[in-house]
């Protein structure tokens, strides 16, 4: 199988989070039947919330494009990157190095299609919807996001998850949420923050729901058994 790099630390438990989605997906019988993955654990990457929300932060795009060449110089054919608001600075990712780089949100984008959904209750960082992280893949594909009217109450759980905060102490929040966009006129929820990937069991049971981390998973293992040229 070809080696993928991951960019992560955005956060950490999300990282491990897709490693242990990828190493579920593939029926080994051995340990050199599973995907060889790279991974750049760089919780160091300046706070995305900080640079877009906030206004004040660093610009993540250097740190993000030197993990990109590092990961290349260790050996990754391809690249991934299990944040979807890190997708914001994906052209200084992709101008790092001439790797293909598996892109979750035009992956999740067309995974939604496929199911017929047409308005997409967004699970996500404000971050995404303030930047338009999902904007252009939704317009191709005609896609219509709704988002929540309490943005600060949908921050305040992401930012709970990465402080570890318990499922007891953020999974209600998750399922009211899931609820708000569904009486919002949603008819497919997306956990489009990898840090609400840590929280699926609170979804409504009833509600179709799509996760842009398992999409990344799919094309990570797809890319890796692919023939080398």
């Amino acid at each position: 199988m070809k080696p993928v790099g991951i960019l992560g630390g955005m956060g950490p438990e999300a990282t491990i989070l897709l490693m242990q989605k990828v190493l579920k997906a593939v029926p080994a019988r051995d340990d050199s039947e599973h995907v060889p993955l790279i991974v750049h654990q760089n919780p160091q990457v300046p706070s995305r919330i900080a640079a877009l929300i906030d206004g004040g932060g660093t610009d993540p795009g250097p740190v993000l494009a030197g993990m990109a060449r590092d990961l290349n110089a260790a050996g990754a054919q391809a690249l991934a990157m299990p944040c979807n608001t890190a997708h914001h600075y994906a052209p200084a990712v992709k101008g790092a190095t001439g790797l293909p780089f598996l892109n979750m949100i035009d992956l999740t984008a067309t995974a939604l299609v496929a199911s017929g959904a047409r308005r997409i209750g967004m699970l996500a960082s404000p971050a995404t919807r303030l930047v338009g992280v999902f904007d252009e893949s939704f317009a191709e594909h005609g896609l219509q996001p709704v988002w929540t009217q309490d943005e600060d109450a949908m921050l305040a759980m992401i930012r709970a998850v990465k402080a570890g905060k318990g499922q007891d102490d953020t999974g209600p929040e998750m399922a009211a949420q899931a609820q708000h966009l569904l009486e919002c006129g949603a008819d497919h929820l997306l956990i489009a923050c990898t840090e609400l990937s840590l929280l699926t069991a609170y979804l409504p049971k009833s509600a179709p729901w799509f996760d842009s981390l398992d999409c990344l998973t799919t094309a990570i293992v797809d890319f890796a058994k692919t023939a080398v040229p």
